[in-house]
This record gives structure tokens, sequence and C-alpha cells, in this order.
């Protein structure tokens, strides 16, 4: 006996599996900003003779700022700027400063929102005159996290999983199944997408002010914030994917409803208007994505995002159709089963969305990336490496499957041979029984014709013989005759009572019959409901046979596990894949970086007498990469001033739990000198009278400890004196 797989015995499988994506969805963090700050001035770190008149702020794109996303904090953490933030040229934004402005650190604090609608926050300090302490506090300042950031994670999720789920099963339906419209189990699926994908976005489109500012669960009902998100442009396109889902849920009653109920013949015509109509929803769905985020911004936004729409449109072709069959194989009706050839044209339409996911996945990679080195470098290009291996492992699934296609098609045509062999062989036998029962009736026919034409001369000959003994003894019986003739006379009168009684008992026997017959009636009444109870039982147990022989088909057996699987691999790699959108690109990453790495070398060339060393560093644990950048300053022998930063890759200043720096002169073989420097806000350290003994290349080693466990220790020389 073959072992299936129950729908019953699928739900621990699809429940761990959704375990992980939910694990890795909820590990993601908050959401990467895509736009990156490249520049500033004054610069970060640096000491300024003067107050400056205003602080700008450069990113990688243009961004939208609005009364408070650019401020300015004295040591006490009192506000020095004034007036709004204003766009002075390109990506370029600044805020003015009071004036008067007393030495000490200033802290520049800024939350915006990118071009491609995802939140950026950020701090960093300059002095003026010399450093000094600030109460400060900029350890809140990372934006799109906590509760909110979560829910909106989720939110995004569900959007993306409800289009897939809506779109693919239309699909499944329309081009693979018509037969499917009428199947309960997949009218749910398509009606549940719709549902899910609905309520994720009025969720997004409430969370959606909160999530770019304060964060707090509290202004989620704020309608102040939501009128600032509707004149947006991820409002915008948020409110547009509302409008087109009122014209998709009336596409969905339509094609389970007037679709379903037509004839074969008459679809035709229907299935192409809903075709089209469909495709012209979906890509509309599909477009209030690419119009706000990534595929908006940056290079060629006018290829990129009719790109954007066919990879998420060829996304859902694939795994929105793969799970409308997952439950076509296990819940559709015994009586209605997926048909092999539905397998077949799913398997082919599959097959075209990889070819089309290949292609625009490979032009949004180049695009994104920019180089090799980030592939592999930055956190999008490991996603993306991660995302390319899970579709390679949904492809090499979806081969088995195909196998599993082929065997059942082949099983089905050597059933179909076998039914038209035997009604061959039925048909022929019946001819023969036809052509014998002519010839005994033609032969039964000739005796009968053969046995009266015998009969009437015997009859003939027995009368003449009657006639000649009559005459011959009808004189000594005559007074004979005349006696019997009188008796058969008086006996006919008293006959006449028997008569009438024999009336009498069929009147008796009539009304007798009568009411047997409503009896009769009264009982079939009666025993109408237990007809009708046996005949659904009966049904139930046809039905439960049908399915047992379905089930114990090893081929469909097969093609369930392996498309089981391919839907476990498809649901992981829808996390991954909405992971990958608020993942910053890692072209942006890369263009940041070399952004920061040509400031800090043009501030250290025009400070005279100071070393700045740039120094990358990788714990190994999480969040354990980064950059430290150390300035020495005036770098000759005696007191010197340390300053000492570490920054995220992306240019991002952060904190670690501890930062040791040791000083060592090898060729006089002096120290290490170890140096103790003091926090003074996010992602800065500084000491003061730092001793240098003597001239020399010394080698400067920085220890950096991400956590309990983590810890790195880089050195870099230093020419001092």
């Amino acid at each position: 006996m073959t072992r299936t797989i129950t729908p019953r015995a699928a739900r621990p499988l699809v429940l761990l599996l959704l375990a992980v994506a939910g694990l890795l969805l909820a590990g993601a963090g908050p959401a990467a900003a895509h736009a990156a700050l490249t520049g500033s001035d004054p610069q970060q770190g640096v000491v300024v003779p003067q107050a400056p008149a205003q602080v700008s702020l450069t990113f990688s794109e243009q961004v939208a700022m609005g009364d408070d996303s650019l401020r300015v904090l004295d040591p006490a953490g009192k506000r020095v700027d004034t007036g709004k933030p204003a766009n002075i040229s390109g990506t370029t934004y600044a805020v003015r400063l009071r004036g008067g402005l007393a030495k000490g650190t200033y802290t520049v604090t800024y939350q915006v929102i990118s071009a491609d609608s995802h939140p950026v926050g950020g701090a960093y300090t300059f002095s003026i005159g010399a450093p000094s302490k600030t109460s400060v506090v900029t350890g809140g300042q990372e934006v799109g996290g906590g509760l909110v950031g979560l829910l909106y994670g989720v939110g995004r999720y569900a959007s993306y999983a409800g289009f897939i789920v809506l779109a693919g099963g239309a699909v499944f339906v329309l081009a693979c199944w018509q037969r499917g419209a009428g199947v309960r189990a997949v009218q749910r699926l398509v009606v549940s997408g719709w549902l899910t994908l609905t309520t994720a976005t009025l969720a997004l489109l409430l969370l959606r002010g909160s999530y770019t500012t304060s964060g707090k669960a509290g202004d989620i009902v704020d309608l102040d914030l939501l009128g600032q998100v509707l004149q947006t442009k991820t409002g915008a396109a948020l409110v547009s994917r509302l409008l087109l889902l009122a014209a998709a849920a009336l596409f969905v009653a339509v094609l389970f409803g007037v679709y379903e109920k037509r004839e074969d013949e008459e679809k035709r015509d229907l299935t192409f208007g809903l075709a089209i109509g469909g495709t012209v929803v979906a890509a509309g769905l599909a477009a209030s994505w690419a119009m706000a985020e990534h595929a908006s911004v940056g290079l060629q936004p006018g290829i990129a995002m009719p790109v954007d729409v066919v990879h998420l449109l060829a996304v859902a072709a694939w795994l929105g159709g793969l799970a409308a069959l997952l439950v076509a194989l296990y819940r559709a009706p015994a009586d209605r089963p997926v048909e092999p050839a539905a397998v077949r044209r799913f398997s082919r339409l599959a097959f075209g969305s990889v070819v089309a996911l290949i292609a625009t996945g490979v032009y949004q990679s180049w695009r994104q990336l920019g180089s090799w080195s980030a592939l592999t470098g930055t956190r999008y290009g490991q996603l993306l490496l991660v995302k390319v291996a899970l579709v390679l492992v949904l492809v090499a699934i979806a081969s088995f499957s195909r196998r599993w296609t082929a065997r059942l098609a082949e099983a089905a045509a050597d059933r179909a041979a076998v039914k038209t062999g035997k009604a061959a062989v039925k048909a022929g036998a019946a001819k023969a029984g036809a052509g014998a029962g002519k010839a005994d009736r033609a032969a039964g026919k000739a005796g009968a014709a053969s046995a009266k034409a015998g009969g009437k001369s015997r009859t003939k000959e027995t009368a003449k013989a009657a006639v000649a003994e009559s005459s011959a003894a009808s004189a000594p019986d005559s007074a004979e005759g005349s006696a019997k003739t009188s008796a058969k006379a008086s006996a006919k009168k008293p006959a006449k009572a028997p008569v009438e009684a024999a009336a009498t008992g069929k009147q008796a026997t009539g009304a007798a019959a009568k009411g047997k017959q409503a009896t009769e009636a009264a009982a079939a009444g009666g025993d109408a409901r237990r007809a009708a109870q046996l005949a659904r039982q009966r049904a139930a147990m046809d039905a439960a046979r049908l399915k047992r022989q379905r089930d114990a088909d090893p081929n469909r057996s097969g093609l369930r596990r392996s498309v089981l699987a391919e839907a476990g691999v498809a649901v992981v790699l829808l996390v991954v894949t909405t992971v990958l959108t608020q993942t910053e690109p890692g072209r942006t990453v890369e263009e940041a970086a070399a952004a920061t790495s040509s400031s800090s070398s043009s501030s250290s060339s025009s400070s005279a007498g100071t070393v700045t060393l740039d120094m990358p560093f990788d714990t190994g644990g999480q969040n354990g990469k980064g950059v430290v950048r150390l300035d020495i300053d005036p770098a000759r022998v005696g007191g010197n001033e340390m300053h000492l930063y570490v920054q995220r890759p992306d240019g991002k200043a952060f904190d670690v739990p501890e930062v040791k720096v040791a000083f060592t002169l090898t060729a006089k073989s002096i120290g290490p000198l170890p140096v103790a420097p003091d926090h003074i806000t996010t992602g800065h350290w500084a000491a003061s009278g730092v001793e240098i003994p003597m001239a020399g290349d010394w080698q400067v080693a920085v220890t950096v400890r991400t956590s309990d466990i983590d810890q790195v220790t880089v050195t870099k020389n230093a020419q001092i004196g």
C-alpha cells in the first residue's frame, strides 16, 4: 500500500515552515535606510575654530524632510537651530544656527524619509573650539524599529503574500484548470488572498505615520499623521492599491459566479475578457509597489519600474499558482480532481515565470549592487545570495514535480486506453449477441408456421369423422336428447343468486385494495426521509471510495509531496524577499562608504599635523562589522588629543560595549602604552594629554568588543613627530 500525506499530516510541516518564516521576519530588525548620508558640513568629529552659520547634510538620494527632521543640540541638549530645513542644492539640505554659540561638542540629529519610502535616521558630532562632554543621548535615533517597525514588517509580508495568492490563484484557474472555478477550496484560497491584501494595506496606511516618525504605538491612530501620509508618494500608492482592490473584488465575483456557471463553450469569450481585465488589475497592483520603492529611485527608473512589475507578476504566477495547485491536490472533491492536463499546463506556466524572473532579477541585481564586491560585502548582497539559493532549490524540487506530472499523465493515458479497449470488446459482444438473437427469432417463426399448417389438416379430418359417427347414432338417441335439453333449461334459473354474490365480493375486494394503497402511500411518505438519508450515505461512501482510489495512486501521492515541499521553500523565499526590500542596496552602501572615506581624507589633509587612521573590523558576531577612525592631533612628541569614532559599514555612528587603544614603537621596544578614552556621545570617544615619548613609526592597536564574547584587535602604523 502506498503511503500518502494527508492534509492533517501536512499541517505540522506547514506550521514549522511558517514558524521559520516568522523567525526570519522577526530577526530582520529595523528597516535599513535606503538613502545614506554621504557628506556633512561641518564634518563628523571635526573641531572648527568658529561657530558655523548653518549645518548641511548631503544624502545619496533626495529625501523628504519635516520641520523637525534636522536638529542641532548644544552640550546641554538644547536646540540651537532656527527655522525649517531647506533643500539648498540637489541632495544637500541645511538648517541655520543661532549666533554666539559657545565652545564645546554639538550633536547633529536627522530623521528623514528616503525617496524609496524608507525612514532614515542618525546623528554625529562636531566641536567648536575644543571638544567637551555632552549630555545628548542619541541611541534611540534608530528609526523603523520597535513594535511599530515589527508590525510594519509583518504588514509588508502579508501584503506580498496576499497579492501572490490572489493573482496566482486566479491565473491558475483561468489558464490551467477552469473547472477549478467551481471548487470551494480554490475559491476560499483566492478570496483569502484578497482579504489579506486589503487588510494589510489598510494596516500599513495607519502604521506609516508612526513608522516614519516617533515609532510610538499611540501615534498609529493619529489623524494628523495619517493626513501627512496621504500627501506622500507612499500614501498615494497605498490608496491606489485600495482602489484597485475594489476592481479585484468585482473580478473575483465574476470568476466564481457567472464564469463558473457557464458551459465550456460559453466560457471562451468570457475567459478572454477576464484574462485582459485581470492582467490590467494585477499589473496595477504590482505598480503600487514599483512606484514607491527601490525601482522608483536610482539608476534608470523608467526601465526599472516596468521590470519590477513584470518581476512581481512572474512571482505571483509561479508561487500563487503553486499554492492553488497544492490546495487542489489536497482539497479538491473526489468527483472533481485536478486533471493531469491542468498540472502540465501549470508546469509550462511556471517555466515561463522562472525565465521572466531570471531575466528581470539579473537586471535588478546589477542595478542595486553595482559591483561584485557588494555581492559579498554588503547585507543586501548576502540576502540576494540567499534568495538565489532558495530559487535554485525551488527549481530543483519543481523538476521532481514535472517528473511526477509526466508519470501521472502516462498513467491517465493508460487507464483511458484500457477503458477504450473494454468498451470496444463490449460493443463487439453486443453486436454478436444481436445477430444470434435475430437468427433464433427467424427459426422460431418458421417452426410456428409449420405447426399451424399441420394442425389445420388434422382438425379437418377429425371433424369429418365426427359428423359421420353422429349421423349414425342420431335416431336412437333423439328421446334422450330432448330430456337433456329440458333439464339444462330448468338448471339455468337458480344460477342468478351465485352471480350476485360474486359481484358483491368483487366490490369488497376493491375497497380492500384501495385501503391497502392508502396504507402504502402513508408508509412511503414516512420512508422518504429515510430514503434520502440512505442516498446521502451511499453518495458519501462513493465519494470516500473514489478519494481512497485517488489517494492510492503513487504518482499523485508523489506529486503532492513535491508540491508541498515547493510551497514550504516558497514561504521562506517570500520572507527573504520581504527583508530584502527593506535593506539598503549594496550600491548605495558602497557609495556612502566611498564618500565618507573621501571626506575623512580631505579632513585629515586640511588639518596640518593631524593623523587620521581608518581601520575596518569584524568581530564575527551580530552587528560585528564596522570601521574605527582614529584622529591624533597634532601627532607629535608630547601631549596629543585623540578622538576615536566607531561607524557601521554605511557610515552611521554606533556604540560598542568597549574600545581600547595601545601605542607600540617596535623599533625601540617601547610599549604597548595603553590609552582608555572617555565616551563622549554615540560612536565617539576621546582622550586628552596622550603622551608620545619618542618620534617614530608607531603601531596603533585598537581593540573593539561588540558583545560579551565577540572581540577583535586591529592595528595600523602612524608616523609621529
